[in-house]
């Protein structure tokens, strides 16, 4: 079934990190993903504060509508197997290696199909762009939800912008990274 929905632009986005004033707001948002929407309603708020990650709310402009958010946090890669050869031929002999993570990556039911899921991975890579600027930081991060059914599954999405499986796991998420650095 092809969603012939508008896809969403960026200008008609306005990004807001969570706060107290979106309390009303974010108790109303709707998905699938249960976990992601408890998370948004009971942590994000709070794991900031903690200063544990970030939660970017996104809104349509035109109908103040909350239509996703991003969480996003720190994050080290584990150099192991071929990931550490590749970099010690490259003369970096460290264990592990800074990344921004994309902790919770959700876009609201209704808003499914619409380009938003791609327009935030490009805002994470932007925001990680700035931030390798001022701090050590050479990849992306992702904790991928698999899902039986192929538009639900986050593996391929992530894989589009390429993103590669970090280890193979049985159950459960799938560790996946993006280098900033690709030669």
């Amino acid at each position: 079934m092809k969603n012939n929905k508008e896809k969403i632009k960026i200008n008609e986005i306005e990004i807001e990190q969570i706060n107290e004033s979106h309390k009303s707001v974010i108790s109303t948002f709707k998905s699938y993903e249960k976990e992601l929407v408890d998370f948004l309603v009971e942590d994000a708020l709070d794991n900031q504060k903690k200063q544990m990650s970030t939660t970017y709310l996104w809104f349509l402009k035109s109908k103040r509508e909350l239509v996703a958010y991003v969480t996003v946090l720190s994050d080290a890669i584990s150099l192991q197997g071929e990931l550490k050869e590749h970099f010690r031929q490259q003369g970096i002999l460290y264990k592990s290696l800074p990344a921004l993570k994309i902790g919770r990556l959700c876009v609201s039911d209704e808003y499914l199909g619409r380009s938003t899921g791609t327009l935030m991975i490009e805002f994470t890579m932007v925001l990680a762009q700035r931030i390798s600027k001022e701090i050590g930081l050479r990849f992306i991060t992702t904790d991928a939800k698999r899902n039986p059914d192929p538009r639900k599954d986050s593996v391929h999405f992530y894989k589009k912008f390429g993103f590669e499986i970090l280890r193979q796991r049985e159950k459960g998420t799938l560790p996946m990274y993006k280098d900033l650095i690709k030669e």
